[in-house]
């Protein structure tokens, strides 16, 4: 692991080890619109100043939350915490996304914990994807599950006719509502849905980790699958389900 990797797993294990033993009470507060578009929280923020405190040596930080952060040749793109409403709601689905853009323009390291169980995802250039645990040492491939029968739909509430279709070419999916990590466990599922406005936050390090897969990134879509077939079945679900809302 280079420094970078490792001041980013020290960062993740920072933040974990705070939120240990549940959130303090403060970090529920609303604060204000970030850069992203969405508001704020403490917890928000708070983790963004571990990030800081780890990576600010490494180049200049964009933050979802505070937008850029520091001086630096290299762009370090961070969501620091990934899926807060997840977070802020106790519900285990929640985590943390960092992108690092060296001064050659090239991304080269990525990385994506899961807070809520401590599955940690990293992608550096010409070395396979990684997977392990915080506070441990062993890494190993990704588990890439052949027949699986889920995928996951990021946004799935604001795309009701999507649904629908998906429903009734059944492709099954839950939508856990963290972006990054579900891009994360895309080696594990039958796809990955995000269908929206697209922000560098949510995919800046995400996509990075599914190199290997079939991927379409679109303006308003991105669709990640093992297989070329469902990627072309949802490309075709999606322009039926647009078709659909221009006649209403």
């Amino acid at each position: 692991m280079n420094s970078f990797v490792k001041a980013c797993i020290c960062a993740n294990e920072e933040i974990s080890k705070a939120i240990e033993t549940g959130f303090d009470a403060s970090w529920f507060e609303k604060t204000e619109v970030g850069a992203g578009g969405d508001v704020s929280s403490r917890l928000d923020l708070f983790a963004e100043s571990v990030f800081v405190k780890h990576l600010s040596s490494f180049g200049f930080i964009e933050s979802e939350e505070s937008g850029i952060i520091g001086k630096g040749e290299a762009h370090i793109i961070i969501d620091p915490i990934d899926g807060s409403s997840n977070a802020l709601s106790s519900f285990p689905y929640y985590g943390t996304s960092v992108a690092r853009v060296n001064t050659n323009g090239v991304l080269d390291a990525a990385i994506v914990c899961n807070l809520a169980n401590g599955d940690i995802f990293i992608k550096t250039p010409g070395k396979p994807l990684l997977t392990g645990k915080l506070f441990a040492s062993q890494w190993h491939k990704p588990q890439n599950v052949p027949n699986a029968e889920i995928g996951l739909f990021e946004k799935a509430y604001a795309n009701p006719n999507l649904v629908a279709q998906l429903d009734a070419s059944g492709l099954k999916f839950r939508a856990p509502g963290a972006i990054a990590l579900s891009l994360a466990y895309a080696h594990n599922v039958k796809f990955v849905l995000f269908a929206g406005a697209f922000r560098i936050y949510d995919f800046a390090a995400g996509l990075a980790l599914c190199e290997g897969l079939e991927v379409v990134v679109e303006q308003d879509y991105v669709i990640v699958s093992k297989e070329k077939s469902v990627v072309e079945t949802i490309e075709d679900i999606i322009v039926k389900a647009r078709q659909m809302e221009e006649d209403v």
